[in-house]
Order: C-alpha cells, then structure tokens, then sequence
C-alpha cells in the first residue's frame, strides 16, 4: 500500500493528505481505534474538545511512539476549541485543558470548530490562536466550518492566514466557490463527512464507478477527493475499513467518473449549514 502523500501547509508544516477522523469515536473506544489506525500507517488524527475522546487519542499517541520508536513529530495531530469556550482568555483556557486530557506538549494544528457568528467572537478567538502559534505550542492554526464571509472578516483582522478550513465536503456537497476561495488564499481544504455520512455510498454514480474499479464505494468517492486536492478524515471502526480508506493510490478514477461525480452536487448537507451554529 503506498503511503498517503502530505500536502504542504501556508507555513510550511506537512499534513498527510489522508487522516484519522474521531468523531463521535466513544471515549472508550478511541485509544484502540487510534492505535489501530497508527498501526495501519496513519500520520494524521483528527479530534476535537467536543467528541470528549482527546485522552484516548492522546494516550494511543503516546503508547505507539513509545512502543515503537516512532517520533512525535511524526503524527500530526488536530483538535479544536469549541463553540462555548470562544473568546481571547476561554480559548487559551480550553487549549490547556485539551493538552491536559491529550497528555502532549505541542499541538500540530488547532482550530476554531464552528464561527458561531451570532456571538461575534471567532476574531477575538482567532487572537488567542495566534498567540499560541506564535508561542510554539502550536504548530499551524485554522479553523473549521468558515464560509467566504467568515473568512473575509477573518483575514481583515487576523496576522496569520489560517493554515486550513475544515467544511463539510463529499459529492454531494462540492463546495467549489469556497475551495477556489481557499485556493486564492493558500488555505488548504480539509473536508469532514467525507462519505456524506455514508449516504453517498449508495448513490447510483459510485456504485457503478465501484464496479467499473472493482473497489469499495467509500475507495471511490475519498480517491475522488484525493484528486480534487482535498485532505479527507474519514472514519472507520473495524481494522479492514481502516485500512481500505488509506488504501487510495494503486487506481485512479476515468474522466468519465470524474464528469459523473463532477455531476452529483446538489449542495445537499449532512450535517448543519455554519450560519445556524451558535
């Protein structure tokens, strides 16, 4: 299987093209599901404060490169402030407490989780992370679930260009004036629910791509966002799928499938529209 090839970051900081995701991993289930996926090959986790399973990955992290050898630097590792702990003081409070439950000393990227624009505080917030990238305690910041508007008030205040946005995108939900906007600004775009949530694998355009490649329809649909550019976070819970979702780059998708897909869009999402998040 060949490795997940890393995308560089505004700043210069590696992430792999294809992580771990977490979310709504049970607590007491995450150190097992994250070692599993670190012994499958996985560089690249995914939390946050809100999944409540940060001392589960952070224990998984420190028991694998302490068992194997491996360095720190060699996992990359995400989690995010949530939306009640926004605000300058809050934010580098709930950063302590997530290393705090994490186990670790550096953090390789942290972000905003939602803009909660109702609160107006995700400039003030964005503040705080700047701090703590500039204190080294972070290695990139970002933020997740920003929309053009957001982000245009973002950057009219901020110092630092968000190394990433993580938004909900899979075929179904393409996103494609806010990528380019992420392109314009070199922010890299990660996408969560990368699978719809699994709806999508049974649309009639990846099964029959699926069939045509003789792979999973979850293959089909994350090699297309490999294609697009996209840094995908799916997540799995048995040893096979964990592997099968890294394994990505022994097929490519035909033009054709490429148009088909391209055709699926019907900015339909899975989850909720970031305006209504507060």
């Amino acid at each position: 299987m060949e490795p997940a090839p890393a995308q560089t970051l505004n700043n210069g900081v590696h992430l792999d093209q294809v992580g771990f995701g977490t979310y709504k991993v049970p607590a007491a289930d995450a150190a097992r599901l994250v070692s599993e996926a670190l012994d499958a090959g996985y560089r690249h986790i995914d939390t946050a404060a809100l999944y409540g399973n940060e001392e589960g990955v952070g224990e998984a992290i420190r028991t694998f490169t302490a068992a194997r050898g491996v360095s720190r630097d060699e996992i990359f590792l995400t989690s995010k402030v949530w939306n009640s702990d926004q605000g300058y003081d809050r934010t580098l409070r709930a950063f302590d407490a997530s290393m705090d439950r994490l186990g670790l000393d550096i953090l390789d990227l942290y972000l905003i989780h939602w803009p909660c624009p109702e609160r107006g505080l995700f400039v003030e917030t964005y503040r705080a992370l700047q701090e703590l990238y500039r204190s080294g305690r972070v290695r990139a910041i970002g933020v997740s679930n920003f929309q053009p508007s957001h982000l245009r008030q973002l950057l009219d205040a901020a110092d630092v260009v968000p190394a990433v946005n993580q938004i909900e995108l899979h075929p179904w939900l393409q996103q494609r004036e806010l990528r380019a906007l992420h392109d314009e600004l070199d922010i890299r775009t990660v996408a969560w629910s990368p699978l719809g949530r699994g709806a999508v694998l049974a649309d009639p355009v990846i099964a029959a791509a699926a069939a045509e490649l003789k792979v999973s329809p979850a293959r089909v649909i994350l090699r297309w966002h490999m294609e697009q550019g996209n840094i995908a976070i799916p997540k799995a819970s048995s040893p096979e799928r964990i592997a099968e979702n890294l394994d990505l780059f022994s097929f490519e998708l035909t033009p054709d499938q490429r148009t088909a897909i391209a055709g699926m869009d019907r900015n339909q999402r899975s989850g909720s529209h970031p305006d209504e998040v507060n």
